[in-house]
């Protein structure tokens, strides 16, 4: 099993064609590549968190044709109810998360934090919410959103290597 790590996907909505300039024509050529490129890395056994802004509408018709098992970070642009959301298909649905791997912190968050929980101690933020590079530069911090990332999903053997190169920059955006 491989844990990856997605957001903005924003399917059904097209006004994110514009405003993010993203390479579709139609809000359902979007769709259509999202779903292959998510299906293309995500095997069935696999585990997704999906940091936020997940469907403009009907996120159950698209939640059930993606691989794996999804954990929701809710974004600003997810209208439903946490039990609403949870009969789509998500496996969980949380405003914020943390975990714990080899003794390094992650802290999940849809929105960008400029200080969370031990970031003063070595942990990651993890996020999205930013449609781009447009953020200040913090060695600790990375968007997982889909375009940021190739319009697909990252593993979390990727993420750390951004994360660790992030960090031998030795750049204190802090």
């Amino acid at each position: 099993m491989n844990t990856f790590f997605t957001s903005d996907l924003h399917f059904n909505h097209s006004r994110v064609l514009k405003y993010d300039n993203r390479p579709y024509s139609t809000v359902e050529e979007m769709n259509e590549s999202l779903i292959q490129n998510y299906n293309a890395r995500v095997g069935r056994r696999d585990m997704t968190y999906i940091l936020g802004d997940f469907a403009f509408k009907n996120p159950e018709s698209f939640l059930r044709r993606l691989n794996g098992r999804q954990i929701l970070i809710k974004g600003n642009h997810d209208h439903f109810s946490i039990s609403k959301g949870l009969s789509f298909g998500f496996e969980e649905i949380h405003m914020m998360d943390t975990f714990k791997i080899n003794r390094v912190h992650f802290t999940m968050c849809h929105f960008p934090m400029y200080r969370w929980d031990r970031s003063h101690y070595g942990s990651y933020h993890i996020h999205g919410h930013i449609h781009s590079f447009k953020i200040q530069f913090m060695w600790n911090r990375y968007n997982v959103g889909v375009d940021n990332n190739l319009y697909e999903p990252i593993s979390f053997d990727e993420l750390v290597g951004i994360l660790e190169f992030q960090k031998s920059l030795n750049i204190e955006g802090q």
